[in-house]
């Protein structure tokens, strides 16, 4: 069975980054950040990991796992909260210590990924993918962000629902910086290949492509075992998004993901919105998503509040989904069971 951990008022949230930290000159930003977190009531602790960064990570890769091992440890810590992703938070994969994990809410997305889905997969507590921390460092969050606290405060054998965002943010502009950090000035709209409405079922797993295709092969990238040992066969509804690759490297990717039987009980892909995905030779993102509908004989839906172009619907590894898509609007169930 699947463990959800429940996000109560007042508990401790742990910041660390087991992955990129953040440099002096952006120390006022993460400091906005948590005075946010407390002024919901929260009390937070930031570990030493998150004041630095040197040559693309935080700290080196055994400082990184022993506070961030500390953190899922303490039974008193409600919550780990990173400031953000990064590139190397798979140095630190083998040195968690999964079985003393303390059942906690993680957050996060982009590298954070590789930390979320591995720890579902090794022990069955659910891990959430969602708004990275210092982007509610806002006087007020949109709708679709601030979804992550009722998300994470849902009660085991309870369901919630969200909704797809009304629009989304097309370019960061970090010269003009926005009451609620993002400036949502295009229209959402999720889509199927085929342009029609569907519904889909399945047990939730995924993560940002460019950094997860790393688990495969891996004892932190086992899905066959985690469908056998933890949700007693049920299809798995994945949803993927890409940072950096080209249209080519992600068809490679998903390939890996195929060839290594990610995919081999699957009900259907949800791709999140991407600035990659650059065509090679005339193949495009759509030649990718077309084709693995018809390998897989699964539904894809595209352009998903999920991943680098925000927003961030908060999908919960493990919990059970129901997606309905009319008309490029979706609702999102998920059911924590």
């Amino acid at each position: 069975m699947i463990q959800y951990p429940l996000l109560e008022k007042g508990t401790t949230v742990g910041v660390t980054a087991p992955s990129s930290g953040v440099v002096n000159t952006l120390h006022p930003l993460l400091e906005q950040a948590v005075l946010r977190l407390e002024a919901k009531g929260y009390h937070v602790v930031c570990g030493q990991t998150v004041w630095s960064q040197h040559k693309a990570k935080s700290a080196p890769a055994s400082l990184r796992a022993e506070e961030l091992n500390h953190f899922l440890q303490n039974d008193k810590m409600g919550m780990i909260f990173p400031p953000w992703g990064g590139e190397l938070l798979i140095e630190i994969v083998d040195l968690i210590e999964y079985e003393r994990i303390q059942p906690k809410w993680i957050l996060g997305y982009s590298d954070i990924s590789v930390l979320l889905l591995a720890v579902t997969l090794r022990t069955g507590i659910a891990t959430a993918h969602g708004t990275n921390l210092m982007d509610i460092r806002g006087i007020y969050s949109d709708e679709t962000t601030a979804m992550w606290e009722t998300v994470l405060a849902t009660r085991p054998g309870q369901t919630i629902q969200q909704i797809s965002s009304e629009r989304y943010q097309k370019k960061w502009n970090h010269e003009k910086p926005s009451p609620c950090v993002f400036e949502l000035t295009e229209p959402t709209e999720w889509k199927t290949t085929k342009g029609s409405d569907v519904i889909l079922r399945g047990r939730l797993l995924g993560g940002c492509i460019d950094v997860i295709r790393h688990l495969i092969g891996t004892p932190y990238g086992d899905v066959e075992t985690f469908q056998r040992h933890y949700i007693d066969g049920e299809p798995i509804l994945w949803y993927l998004e890409n940072c950096e690759l080209s249209a080519t490297d992600l068809r490679r990717s998903l390939i890996q993901m195929k060839l290594a039987g990610w995919f081999s009980h699957c009900s259907g892909v949800l791709f999140g919105r991407s600035h990659a995905n650059k065509p090679v030779e005339g193949y495009d993102v759509m030649d990718v998503y077309e084709e693995m509908e018809i390998e897989l004989g699964i539904p894809v839906v595209y352009d998903i509040d999920c991943g680098h172009m925000p927003l961030q619907i908060t999908l919960v590894n493990g919990a059970i989904a129901e997606v309905e898509l009319r008309n490029g609007k979706a609702t999102i169930i998920q059911i924590f069971e």
